[in-house]
C-alpha cells in the first residue's frame, strides 16, 4: 500500500511541494480537472495557514480507493497556538490574508468532507476530503466512517506498517500488520498478511492462522484484526503481537487484548475475543510506531470529529519517531 505523505510545512516553498505532491495522487487516480482544482486550492490554503500562524506545521495527503469511491484526504497538523473561536474562523470573509481561497470557510466548502478540532496551547487538526465516483457504481450508505494514516520512518520511502478494511453491509473487519524492521521486507510480510485478509473469509482468529501458514516465507508482523457489527453493537477482536486496540468514549477506555507471537514465526493458538461496542465508542488500532500510555480525557470534542482527525491527534503527538507508524480509526454513523 501506499504510505501517507507527510510534509512539514513551514516557508512557502513546501506548501507547493505539498501542492504537487497532491495533484500527482489526484491525476494517478483520476480525478477529474474540476476536483483536482479544487484540491490545489484546499491544499494552498491550509498550507499557508500553517506557513503563517502554526508551530511545527505539517500536511499529511493520504488516499483510499474501495468500492464506489475514491478519496484524498488532506490532513493540516500543527502544535499551537490552537483557534480559540473555530466557528468564527470558519465564517466568510475571515482569512489567513491573501490566499485564493479566502480562509478556511472556502476549504470547508470546497471539501467533500470537513473536520477540524483545535485546543488553545495545543494545536489544531483539520481534515479536507475529496471523494470522486469509481468505477463499480456507487455504494450503500456507508454504517462506519473510518480513517487510517500509515507514516514510513523517516528515511524510508516504503513503510514496514499496512492496513485494511473490509465493510459488507452493517459489518466490517479491519486488519493492521507491523512487519518487522521496516523497509522492503517489512513491507512484504505485512502485505503478505493483507493479501490473506483480502482473499480469506472467517473469524479474526481463523484468518490470522491463514496467514499465519503464508507468512512463513517472510521475516513475519505483528498483525491484529477486529470485525464489528453495528447492529449487533459487538466486536470480535484476534490479535498476536504488539498492535494495540482500543475500544474509547467518554465514559469507556477499553484494551482489546492480543496474544504474544508473531505471524509467519511463531504463534500460539489464536482466540477471538468478543466485546459489546457502546453506542459512541471508537475502535482503534494502532502499530508500535505509536506509545500505547495515551488518553484522550483532555480533548472535550475530538471523538465528535472524523476518524481522520482522531488519527491524526494521536500521531502528532504519540509517534515514536523511529519507527513505521499507523493508526486506524472506525466508527458508527
Amino acid at each position: 500500500m501506499i504510505p501517507t505523505i507527510d510534509i512539514a510545512v513551514t516557508d512557502a516553498s513546501q506548501v507547493g511541494e505539498a501542492r504537487r505532491a497532491a495533484l500527482r495522487i489526484a491525476a494517478d487516480r483520476a480525478f477529474d480537472e474540476t476536483a483536482c482544482g479544487r484540491i490545489a486550492l484546499i491544499v494552498t490554503e491550509l498550507g499557508t495557514n500553517l506557513v503563517r500562524h502554526a508551530k511545527a506545521g505539517r500536511l499529511l495527503i493520504d488516499c483510499r480507493d474501495s468500492a464506489g469511491e475514491r478519496r484524498i484526504d488532506i490532513l493540516s497538523m500543527d502544535s499551537g497556538p490552537g483557534m480559540a473561536d473555530v466557528g468564527r474562523c470558519l465564517r466568510d470573509g475571515y482569512s489567513s490574508g491573501g490566499t485564493p481561497g479566502n480562509g478556511l470557510g472556502a476549504v470547508q466548502r470546497l471539501s467533500t468532507d470537513f473536520s477540524v478540532f483545535s485546543a488553545v496551547g495545543e494545536g489544531t487538526v483539520i481534515l479536507s476530503r475529496t471523494r470522486a465516483p469509481a468505477p463499480g457504481g456507487p455504494q450503500a450508505p456507508p454504517h462506519f466512517a473510518y480513517a487510517g494514516l500509515c507514516l514510513a520512518v523517516s528515511g524510508e520511502t516504503i513503510s514496514g506498517d499496512a492496513w485494511d478494511i473490509r465493510l459488507d453491509a452493517g459489518r466490517a473487519a479491519v486488519i493492521v500488520a507491523d512487519g518487522l524492521g521496516h523497509g522492503p521486507a517489512a513491507s512484504e510480510a505485512s502485505g503478505a498478511a493483507l493479501a490473506t485478509f483480502a482473499a480469506a473469509r472467517g473469524s479474526p482468529s481463523a484468518v490470522l492462522e491463514r496467514a499465519h501458514a503464508a507468512m512463513r516465507a517472510t521475516r513475519g508482523a505483528a498483525v491484529a484484526i477486529a470485525e464489528v457489527d453495528a447492529l449487533a453493537a459487538t466486536v470480535l477482536f484476534a490479535g498476536a503481537g504488539n498492535i494495540a486496540g482500543r475500544m474509547i468514549s467518554g465514559i469507556e477506555d477499553r484494551v482489546l487484548m492480543s496474544q504474544h507471537g508473531t505471524l509467519g514465526v511463531q504463534i500460539r493458538k489464536l482466540q477471538d475475543a468478543p466485546y459489546a461496542w457502546p453506542e459512541h465508542a471508537l475502535i482503534v488500532l494502532h502499530s508500535d510506531g505509536l506509545t500505547t500510555r495515551w488518553n484522550l480525557k483532555d480533548a472535550g470534542g475530538l471523538l465528535r470529529c472524523d476518524p481522520a482527525v482522531v488519527a491524526g491527534w494521536l500521531l502528532r503527538d504519540h509517534a515514536r519517531g523511529r519507527d513505521d507508524a499507523t493508526v486506524v480509526v472506525l466508527k458508527r454513523v
